[in-house]
């Protein structure tokens, strides 16, 4: 998934999220948008199987950044938190497309984003950053 803004620019951070901001002024991310369909009951039997056997397979690749530190996420700290893959974690990056479909299959809403710099980053280890937006 690694491409260029220009021939001088490299993408080094990819990440899915709604177009379309949430309850808290946010865009939620892919995970997020999968598991409010799990949380209303709206996933068929197979779906639920991926969403369930792919989220236990991303939980134990890589670190949950909460895990390390706590208020990463805290929306008064570090407001609009956002995680982005890099675009090297091409192994997380792989699976993104089975989330794709069945967010497609029931008509929500998700866009790629890539950035060379997405943020003030907070949190970073070998797949991910954790950034807040610029204002």
């Amino acid at each position: 998934m690694e491409s260029t803004y220009n021939d001088s620019e490299t993408i080094h951070y990819v990440r899915f999220q709604s177009p379309h901001r949430n309850g808290r002024g946010h865009f939620t991310g892919i995970f997020g948008l999968i598991n409010t369909l799990a949380r209303e009951g709206r996933l068929s039997e197979e779906q639920e199987l991926f969403r369930r056997s792919n989220n236990s397979w991303y939980d134990a690749a890589y670190t949950d950044p909460s895990t390390v530190g706590p208020s990463v996420y805290d929306h008064e700290i570090n407001p609009g938190a956002a995680a982005w893959f890099k675009s090297s974690a091409t192994h997380l990056l792989a699976r993104i497309p089975g989330y794709l479909e069945i967010l497609e299959a029931h008509g929500v809403d998700c866009r790629s984003l890539r950035s060379a710099d997405p943020g003030r980053i907070i949190y970073e280890d070998d797949m991910q950053v954790v950034v807040v937006p610029y204002t």
